[in-house]
């Protein structure tokens, strides 16, 4: 039986567990010193707070001091802690990843560098094991419309997994499907690893349109449609600029991805409380209060310095991509103004 070691026991990383474990691997779940109320709750055999839906039977759970003995002899390492976790965790657990036979990523989010140079996540990750001397197996981007409550309770779930070679998204794509948990595999890592963070920054906007009914009593849903299609225009920019397929983002990785975290996500649920009416400072001040990571803030701003180090050209296509930064820093202007400038078709 082959062992998977899950780094990071929040809602994603749980919520892995299911498929796996039913598609006959071994699972070990491991929660990083932030987690540790987490693995409380599911050691006492109660639904995870994050997904409300119990671990699945057969998950061995570990603490954030037991990483090495988590990570003895994995086939497989995933790294599912937020964004701005990843370099630390990574460090820490470089020898077991070392001697797996794949990193799977699904942490979503953009990574600067020492220098202020902003990275993708794989790329981020190699570059610290090359810095440490150490060689990593290859790395399988895991991205899609993938809610984490869903894919914990083992509901129809649709997901995509991105190597540079592609016999390995392949190998893992068959490795860990289920009659449920279904995979398709891409050679397209930058194009996944674009799409994955940039739609949480889009979430937010869609999720603006939804409060603007909220705050106004009358629905937005031309102006979320418009920004719905804006926001993939972007995203299959940026990652063309970038090395990426333009297929991509019209995929699972983009529309898939952006139609699920629009619906219901924590970003789109930052977003509606802007528009109904919530600073943006406030209303983060209130998710993180309620312990709900809202990982398109941070990412919008580095995906804004990523446009400027390494697609200067883009920077004045990305219309929505400014609205969402000007919106995120205060703006006094109105939302719907900022929103509907960004990406209602200009004069010819």
């Amino acid at each position: 039986m082959a062992i998977i070691t899950i780094l990071g026991a929040g809602a994603m990383g749980s919520a892995l567990c299911t498929p796996v474990c039913r598609a006959g691997w071994e699972v070990r779940l491991w929660g990083t010193w932030l987690d540790g109320h987490l693995l409380d709750v599911c050691e006492a055999g109660k639904p995870h707070p994050r997904t409300q839906i119990p671990l699945e039977k057969g998950v061995k759970l570990y603490r954030s001091n037991e990483l090495n003995k988590a990570l003895e002899g994995a086939d497989v390492v995933v790294m599912s802690v937020a964004s701005v976790g990843v370099p630390k965790v990574t460090e820490l657990a470089l020898k077991g990843i070392s001697q797996a036979k794949a990193l799977w990523l699904t942490s979503k989010g953009f990574c600067p560098d020492k220098n202020g140079k902003i990275q993708l996540l794989p790329e981020a990750i190699r570059i610290i094991a090359k810095q440490k001397g150490v060689l990593i197996p290859p790395i399988v981007a895991i991205a899609g419309p993938v809610k984490a409550n869903e894919c914990a309770e083992g509901k129809p779930t649709a997901t995509i997994f991105g190597c540079k070679d592609l016999e390995v998204s392949r190998k893992y794509a068959q490795e860990a499907r289920t009659e449920v948990y279904c995979i398709e595999a891409t050679d397209d890592e930058i194009g996944v690893e674009i799409c994955a963070p940039m739609k949480n920054v889009y979430a937010i906007a869609l999720g603006i349109a939804d409060g603007l009914e909220e705050g106004t009593g009358f629905p937005h849903h031309n102006l979320k449609a418009a920004t719905f299609s804006r926001a993939i225009k972007e995203m299959s920019l940026l990652g063309q600029a970038l090395g990426a397929r333009m297929e991509t983002a019209f995929g699972l990785p983009g529309v898939g991805d952006l139609e699920v975290t629009g619906l219901s996500g924590r970003n789109k649920v930052y977003g509606v409380r802007i528009g109904r009416g919530e600073s943006a400072k406030n209303a983060l001040a209130e998710m993180n209060r309620l312990e709900q990571t809202v990982e398109g803030v941070p990412a919008a701003s580095l995906a804004a310095k990523l446009v400027e180090q390494s697609a200067p050209h883009l920077k004045e296509k990305m219309t929505l991509l400014q609205a969402v930064n000007e919106i995120l820093a205060g703006t006094e202007r109105s939302v719907v103004r900022v929103l509907s400038e960004a990406v209602l078709p200009q004069k010819p």
